[in-house]
């Protein structure tokens, strides 16, 4: 019996056909014929003893890239070992304006794309303290989004964000649909004038209470024709990765889809965190346990057009214990690039994603 299962010893009676009408001419090729399946079954076998077993199973089509504000996690061998080749990027809508916001923006896309990582570029307010951003006209935006998108996109940026997480009151689009409207109406337009093949994250959401009361705000100001061109909506889903749930990332593709099925996701900001006030005290075990929830996720929602997950952050603030005062702190690494718990969970976890 050979390796292709089947038994390649001629029946007897062939054989006593033989010896009547002398030897067969075609007995070295079959002999030659058994040896390469063999041999190939042999190589067939050897090559899936020696595969990882990583590689062996498949990965998901998720797409898992990991983010910073700091481009020295380009040059972190922990953060290189993890071969990762998407990043996210938030600048304020005045950084055309500010030379400083500028070079380190700058300074970030360069050191991605030295390393062969791509950045999704996403606006955001100018001042995160909640209630404090200055609220930007749209005219203003329309004429910032363009000279955005012309400088980045000559630093290779095809991936750009139109608002950063348009209903936390840190945003000063929380309590002003019309505006994030229009800021995704002109950032698409001037994507689209410089490049037919890149993405706009046109609508960009926290897991909150109230996000579906958003969303059907923002479709209602929309088209059919707009409707379709919001191909990519992003989730920051925090609140259900560490708390063990997925409710509210849910209800944010749910309402979407009623308005546009093909609609694809990105989980622009998600993480799990090692503190965050006084709901989540500082502890870095916690943090891995829960590092698990981001990935299932994405892989649950998948069939419905999950794509893309660009964790939230590589350097952590925090070294803990600081109780209630923590500040949040989703570092994977802690302040001085040491990994902790949360990096090897995100490591091992990673291996069945794709890049």
């Amino acid at each position: 019996m050979n390796p292709t299962g089947r038994n390649l010893r001629p029946p007897r009676r062939v054989v006593a056909r033989r010896e009547r009408s002398g030897p067969r001419e075609d007995l070295p090729e079959l002999r030659r014929t058994c040896a390469l399946v063999c041999l190939a079954a042999l190589a067939c076998a050897a090559g899936l003893a020696l595969r990882p077993a990583g590689d062996a199973a498949a990965r998901s089509s998720v797409r898992v890239g990991l983010a910073d504000q700091s481009p020295a996690m380009f040059d972190a061998p922990a953060f290189q070992q993890l071969r990762i080749k998407r990043t996210r990027y938030f600048v304020a809508s005045d950084v055309m304006q500010d030379a400083d916001v500028r070079a380190k923006a700058r300074a970030f896309v360069q050191a991605a794309r030295r390393n062969g990582v791509l950045t999704l570029l996403h606006i955001s307010t100018a001042d995160l303290r909640s209630g404090r951003g200055k609220v930007v006209s749209t005219s203003q935006y329309r004429r910032d989004a363009g000279r955005i998108v012309a400088y980045f996109r000559r630093l290779g940026v095809r991936d750009f964000g139109a608002w950063n997480e348009v209903n936390h009151k840190s945003q000063e689009t929380w309590n002003r649909v019309g505006n994030a409207v229009s800021y995704f109406k002109s950032m698409y337009s001037a994507v689209r004038k410089r490049c037919t093949s890149c993405s706009v994250v046109g609508l960009d959401l926290l897991d909150q209470a109230g996000s579906d009361r958003y969303i059907r705000s923002f479709y209602a100001r929309l088209t059919a024709t707009w409707r379709s061109r919001l191909k990519v909506v992003g989730i920051h889903n925090y609140s259900d990765v560490n708390r063990n749930r997925s409710t509210g990332t849910a209800k944010i593709i749910r309402t979407v889809r009623r308005y546009n099925s093909r609609t694809k996701f990105w989980f622009t900001e998600t993480g799990a965190v090692a503190s965050f006030g006084g709901a989540f005290p500082y502890d870095e075990a916690r943090q891995a346990r829960v590092m698990k929830n981001m990935f299932t996720y994405a892989n649950r929602y998948r069939r419905v057009g999950v794509q893309r997950v660009y964790p939230y952050n590589w350097f952590g603030i925090e070294n803990g214990p600081c109780g209630a005062t923590c500040r949040f702190d989703a570092g994977v690494v802690d302040p001085d690039g040491i990994p902790r718990p949360a990096y090897y969970a995100f490591k091992a976890r990673l291996s069945g994603f794709s890049r």
